[in-house]
């Protein structure tokens, strides 16, 4: 796979290019209903948002493993695996991606210490960054893997470097979404997916660990972050903004960040006589207001906290987690957050297609399609991948919504057929590929459906599929890598919830 583009923009960005190669990046349109600046390629529309729906409800605690107690291991289960075989792989995958070779595996890099201990972050190899994204993931898999260093040092990392403690930055209290591995801003804005992964992971970690003072005060940090993304104020700024007071202004460079990894796309780059493009700067700073990274109206997760981008991304919304958050977050969004789990399973069932089982990177918070900057539905793109395995934990876990079972059929059918060994890495939601990559994270992902029930037939070939495939190494390792794992680890049954210790 090629260099990721890195498009940074001024206040906030998704992760949505965290798989993307630049070739096949597709512009992105925000539609608003308040102004913005907008990037190269964007267009900004009105959209009317429908009232929220009449959401089905599911009381109680299921019939999955929170009420169980019992996690599925489908490599034994399916293929005949012995689960030390499979507890081996899963401990060999994590040995690389946390000490393995620097070059070729390695996903996770100590660097020095302060006062709070060692610090460490996980990048994306290819860009030379660290996004919430992956910081958070590999926090979530060091608190499963029973790991408290790692995860230690990467949440100092993160809270030194990445969180926003600007007050005049519109996004204070936030994590910057990429930052360069040297600590330096390569954007002053937040994503939602990162702070969500931090906060579940935050919970997981009192519970295991119990908390500790300052910033490993687990529970406490959890809770600050689900109270920000619900109730922080709107704050209003122009760019440039800081992280931290300071700071020199952050100004987006006019030439491409130098990344020493990616040497399979500049050679590429260079044989068609192109150089990368470089980040996207805003000729006229206009004011940006941020706010709450929820919708109180429809009860979910925003693709952004800026007001002026519209809707939301599939891929973001974790019910499995909301009902967690349901139970042990702040008590005044406990209400919330039970809400919020039934309208994600609802929206899955709103947003993706019936036949497919594909998911877009974007819509409407009403469920409606919003289009790209060519006028086109969102595609299914490289956030996309993950739709599907939320569902399917969600199914793991609460076993609450019989929808997600015909959600995961449809697309494990819908991608067997394209060829289980070759399907591409995008489409349109009915089916066109817009790529020619086979994506080892997009099978991995993909494989977690049959967590929701899929005929063992169909189930038992992703499986397989996973099993036999190498552990994503060398230059475009991240998203693959963090996909690969965590899906083994969910399909093992030791991706689990870390329940508060009985007193």
């Amino acid at each position: 796979m090629r260099a990721l583009v890195l498009l940074a923009l001024p206040v906030a960005a998704s992760a949505l290019s965290a798989a993307a190669p630049a070739a096949a990046q597709p512009a992105k349109k925000a539609q608003v209903t308040e102004a913005s600046t907008a990037p190269p390629g964007v267009a900004f529309t009105r959209h009317q948002e429908a009232p929220l729906w009449k959401v089905t409800r599911h009381p109680g605690d299921g019939k999955g493993a929170y009420a169980t107690g019992a996690y599925r291991n489908l490599f034994s289960e399916l293929l005949g695996v012995p689960r030390e075989a499979v507890k081996a792989r899963i401990d060999a995958t994590w040995r690389a991606y946390f000490q393995g070779d620097g070059q070729e595996q390695r996903l996770y890099f100590e660097t020095g210490a302060n006062a709070n201990g060692t610090l460490a972050y996980v990048t994306d190899w290819a860009n030379n960054d660290a996004r919430s994204e992956g910081m958070s993931y590999g926090m979530m898999i060091a608190v499963q893997l029973d790991h408290k260093r790692e995860f230690d040092a990467l949440w100092n990392w993160a809270k030194t470097y990445m969180q926003v403690t600007d007050p005049a930055n519109p996004s204070y209290g936030y994590f910057a979404w990429s930052m360069g591995t040297d600590g330096s801003p390569r954007s002053t804005g937040a994503a939602p997916d990162g702070e969500e992964f931090f906060a579940m992971a935050l919970y997981f970690a009192a519970n295991r660990w119990g908390n500790g003072t300052g910033i490993y005060d687990y529970k406490a940090e959890a809770d600050r972050i689900l109270t920000a993304m619900r109730h922080r104020a709107v704050m209003t700024g122009t760019p440039p903004f800081r992280i931290h007071p300071g700071d020199a202004p952050f100004v987006q460079p006019d030439h491409p960040w130098p990344s020493i990894n990616n040497r399979a796309e500049a050679a590429a780059l260079a044989a068609q006589g192109k150089s990368p493009p470089p980040p996207w700067r805003d000729p006229a700073p206009k004011p940006h207001a941020v706010g709450p990274m929820t919708e109180e109206s429809h009860a979910m997760v925003r693709f952004v906290a800026d007001v002026g981008y519209p809707g939301s991304d599939a891929s973001y919304h974790l019910p499995a987690f909301y009902e967690l958050w349901a139970r042990w977050g702040p008590e005044a969004d406990r209400a919330f957050w039970a809400k919020a789990a039934d309208v994600s399973r609802d929206y899955f069932v709103r947003v993706t297609n019936a036949r497919t089982g594909l998911a877009p990177d974007h819509s409407y918070f009403d469920g409606s399609t919003m289009t790209t900057g060519t006028g086109e539905p969102y595609p299914f793109g490289y956030d996309s991948w993950r739709t599907a395995s939320n569902w399917s934990v969600d199914a793991n876990w609460w076993g609450k919504d019989p929808r997600q079972k015909a959600l995961s059929t449809a697309i494990q059918t819908f991608l067997a057929g394209e060829g289980i060994d070759r399907f591409a890495d995008r489409y349109t939601l009915d089916g066109k590929p817009l790529s020619q990559r086979h994506s080892p994270g997009m099978v991995a992902a993909t494989a977690v459906a049959g967590l929701a029930g899929t005929p063992e037939p169909l189930a038992r070939a992703f499986v397989k599929e996973l099993w036999d495939t190498p552990m994503p190494e060398g230059e475009q390792r991240y998203f693959d890598g963090m996909l690969y794992l965590m899906s083994m680890m969910h399909l093992a049954g030791e991706y689990r919830i870390i329940t508060p210790p009985v007193r």
